[in-house]
């Protein structure tokens, strides 16, 4: 399975609306509950609005679109890092599932899923 790089700094974010949010962002994961509104971007497109911040994140996805009937795959990654420390942030898209760790984590996240057999690409 392919690991596919993301060289970007992400944000994680709650905002009081998503008003100010640029939804054509190359980048956009919303979350919204009875609770709060969330916002997952890149740091340099995170809005004004912002009523809590959480700088510092690199991702990458899992490479191609993912089968529904697939099981475990996210568990199996998260699972992985955990393991050796790396806590993450995970974000499901209709396609496939992105994995933010802290940047400070990143590579070493990226070593451990490349000897666990997973193929890293840029």
């Amino acid at each position: 399975m392919e690991i596919k790089k993301i060289d970007k700094e992400f944000s994680v974010c709650k905002v009081e609306n998503y008003s100010r949010t640029n939804m054509d962002a190359e980048y956009v994961f919303v979350g919204k509950t009875d609770e709060e509104k969330s916002l997952v971007c890149l740091t340099k497109d995170v809005p004004d609005n912002v009523i809590e911040r959480d700088d510092g994140w690199k991702a990458f996805r899992i490479q191609g679109i993912l089968n529904f009937s697939l099981i475990g795959i996210l568990s199996k990654i998260s699972g992985l890092l955990a393991d050796n420390g790396i806590g993450i942030f995970a974000v499901s898209t209709y396609n496939t599932d992105y994995i933010l760790t802290k940047a400070e984590n990143y590579e070493k996240a990226l070593l451990v899923l490349s000897s666990a057999g997973y193929e890293i690409i840029s």
